[in-house]
């Protein structure tokens, strides 16, 4: 099975190479590539992508394009004002904190695709069970913003079991950081996105 590909097309490269990052959390199966212009885009197959996240300038420029492919095409905006929006796409505002950006990209994924709906079939292995029921249980309230000492209360153990969960946690799923962490939580129903 081919993995699906998803396109990041934004001239601000730092931006590009962020967006990369967060998606590859969201989606692991997924092949992601960035590219600075519309014309990098159009010298690599465009047809053969999954989703365009697409600054909104690539967009204006290149209109015709992207209608036909606007189920597929999310406008990368730095604005938060519908106003200054495209009507008829989903668009995505890049100008706001990490947990807002993984909020709105959790979002944006759980509209268009839950229960998997409209996505490739996930490998086996990516949907066995990795972790305990009670790692689950304090990964889910790290992800709704309880410290470590609030989770222990909360769960009835000690401190130094709340810090070793944690470790197993990101050692088992391979993550580094909280926002990476919320992502797996959502993606996988551990935690509603309303929660976080």
């Amino acid at each position: 099975m081919e993995a699906p590909r998803i396109a990041v097309v934004d001239p601000n490269t730092l931006s590009a190479i962020g967006l990369k990052g967060l998606l590859q959390s969201i989606a692991p199966i997924a092949a992601i590539d960035t590219f600075g212009s519309f014309a990098e885009l159009e010298a690599n197959s465009p047809d053969g992508y999954f989703h365009f996240f697409v600054a909104i300038s690539i967009v204006l420029e290149q209109r015709r394009f992207f209608e036909q492919y606007r189920r597929k095409t999310i406008v990368l905006t730095l604005s938060l004002d519908t106003m200054s929006q495209l009507s008829g796409f989903h668009s995505l505002c890049i100008n706001v904190p990490e947990k807002q950006l993984v909020r709105s990209l959790l979002m944006l994924e759980q509209h268009a695709h839950s229960g998997g709906r409209n996505m490739p079939p996930m490998p086996s292995e990516v949907n066995s069970k990795i972790l305990t029921d009670r790692e689950i249980e304090v990964m889910a309230l790290i992800v709704q913003g309880l410290i470590n000492k609030e989770i222990a209360e909360r769960l009835c153990i000690g401190l130094s079991t709340v810090v070793t969960h944690r470790k197993n946690i990101m050692e088992k799923l391979g993550m580094k950081s909280v926002s990476a962490l919320t992502i797996y939580a959502v993606m996988h129903g551990y935690v509603d996105i309303n929660k976080i």
